[in-house]
């Protein structure tokens, strides 16, 4: 990761990318005002970009000295990168079950109820609960900070156009860890998916809070 992400040039790197991952998006709005990409394909666009910011920040979190200069364009990139995750899980709308709908198999119908399509639904929700907890133990209150401050390191330095919505990292953080570990030690439990972290970061939330 130190490779893909040297200190002097990924960031201009990141905000290439998330530009170029912006491009079939922008090009649809400008030809058309109904989105036809269609729910996977957005899904897609939206999970690369949160998790290319999950993965630098999950670089430049190490960085001490850096992360004490630049805490506030920091935070911008995980709030951006966390609206990415959030809008990629709000793209399919969770299964309604009722009387019209049968299904066999309980697990699977609670999973499709909780909005949860496929493994990578699972791994957004924990990226997002993660970079949440980074910002909560790394810069304070996400709602301490003005949404003028953040601003100004926003779009031009980042190239991200998520709306300037400075997320509340403790509720944000609990509640895609909650839902997490509720879906991993219910319907998936005993596939494999390891919730201890998971568990931890939520403590951290409530202890943190008092």
């Amino acid at each position: 990761v130190d490779v893909d992400f040297p200190e002097e040039s990924s960031l201009q790197k990141v905000k290439e990318l998330i530009s170029i991952l912006s491009e079939p998006e922008d090009l649809v709005k400008k030809c058309n005002p109904i989105n036809i990409l269609g729910a996977e394909l957005l899904e897609c666009l939206y999970w690369r970009k949160g998790a290319l910011f999950y993965m630098y920040c999950h670089t430049a979190k190490e960085r001490s000295k850096w992360l004490q200069e630049n805490i506030t364009i920091f935070k911008k990139c995980l709030n951006d990168g966390v609206h990415y995750l959030m809008k990629m899980l709000s793209f399919r709308c969770p299964l309604q079950l009722n009387e019209d709908v049968s299904l066999q198999d309980k697990d699977a119908a609670r999973l499709l109820s909780e909005g949860i399509f496929s493994d990578t639904h699972l791994l957004a929700m924990m990226y997002s609960g993660e970079m949440c907890y980074w910002g909560l133990r790394h810069g304070g209150e996400g709602k301490q900070e003005s949404l003028e401050t953040v601003a100004s390191v926003s779009n031009s330095d980042l190239g991200c156009r998520t709306q300037c919505v400075l997320l509340d990292f403790r509720e944000t953080g609990k509640n895609m860890l909650t839902k997490y570990v509720a879906v991993c030690e219910g319907p998936l439990k005993g596939q494999g998916w390891n919730t201890s972290t998971a568990k931890q970061m939520l403590c951290y939330f409530v202890k943190s809070h008092h």
